[in-house]
């Protein structure tokens, strides 16, 4: 049994390699990777090799959205067992920091992180992780469904951030996969409404079938909104949705800018005393995004527009540069 790894051994160059197949240490399982879906943090780390301060320095493994099977399991695991179908959370924070103990394991200086350097991701045929970032899922959901867990999750905790209240209105700008995924995570929250912004006729068209309101961000209504999720990242959009919230609004920066400077209209925020609150990745969301996902209120049908084995991992990540209808690419390494 080998154990073939899609590794980026430089800008635009992926090679397949085999690795050591990994034995559980104690409170660790190993998974039989099944599917992994394509971020746009993986694309960015595969064309410029580096997103901020974190720079791929050597040999590197892409890939943190992930499902997969329980092959085998350490010593003290009790939450998982051989042949459980699993959801990865794909950080594993160190659990002892004031941060840890505080309940915000997700800020933990020391995380672990999946395809972030210096940690490789989930490219290969089996990986070994702490068993308690393992979520089973049900038969009922596919292992891509499973994948899908993570982008939800960045949504599930982009409309806790933003303090989302039954009964809101709610605006998300940018109908990529996140975008779409924030959408339902409000509407499974008890929104009143969603409604979509972007440029891309396709993405737009999206989310008018999963049930949504949309808008072209160049033309966009008068209407405004209690709450904005900004998924998009794209300059002037941040400070644009900010000017459509109601008086008290809440927004939550999903999306990561292009720059670090990102001019807002500070007066009209004061007056308005409007809440601006951002996201970093999630908290205690897999739960949840499972529960939603299997009993049918979040769905996501048509999502996965994509596949490819393996062996493409190059054309699976320059999809989005290459197909216009294109939304999330999905990576099975057990296809070669």
């Amino acid at each position: 049994m080998g154990n073939a790894a899609a590794v980026m051994t430089g800008l635009n160059s992926i090679e397949i390699q085999e690795r050591p197949v990994p034995e559980p240490a104690p409170g660790q399982a190993v998974i039989r990777v099944e599917a992994v879906g394509v971020c746009g943090s993986d694309v960015a780390y595969y064309r410029y090799g580096r997103i901020g301060p974190f720079v791929v320095d050597g040999p590197f493994v892409l890939g943190h959205e992930v499902s997969g099977q329980v092959v085998a399991v350490g010593e003290g695991v009790e939450n998982v067992r051989v042949g459980d179908r699993v959801a990865v959370e794909p950080g594993t924070p160190d659990r002892t920091c004031d941060q840890c103990r505080a309940g915000r394991y997700h800020l933990c200086p020391d995380l672990e992180f999946l395809a972030t350097p210096p940690y490789d991701g989930a490219l290969l045929q089996y990986l070994a992780m702490d068993a308690r970032c393992y979520f089973p899922i049900p038969d009922s959901m596919s292992y891509e469904d499973g994948a899908l867990i993570e982008p939800l999750s960045v949504g599930l905790w982009g409309c806790r951030r933003a303090n989302l209240r039954p009964g809101d209105d709610v605006l998300v700008t940018g109908a990529g996969p996140v975008g779409l995924l924030a959408a339902e995570a409000a509407r499974a929250l008890g929104a009143g409404s969603v409604t979509l912004t972007d440029i891309s006729d396709y993405r737009l068209g999206v989310a008018r079938d999963h049930g949504f309101g949309v808008e072209k961000s160049d033309a966009p209504s008068s209407r405004t909104f209690d709450v904005l999720l900004e998924c998009s990242g794209a300059n002037g959009v941040l400070a644009s949705g900010l000017g459509r919230l109601h008086e008290a609004g809440r927004a939550a920066v999903i999306g990561l800018a292009k720059t670090d400077e990102v001019p807002l209209p500070l007066s009209m925020l004061n007056w308005k005393e409007i809440t601006i609150s951002m996201v970093n990745r999630y908290n205690n969301t897999w739960p949840l995004g499972i529960a939603l996902v299997s009993s049918g209120r979040i769905n996501l049908e048509g999502l996965v527009t994509h596949s490819f084995p393996l062996s493409q991992t190059a054309a699976a990540l320059e999809n989005t540069s290459t197909e216009p209808e294109s939304l999330k690419a999905m990576i099975y390494p057990q296809r070669l």
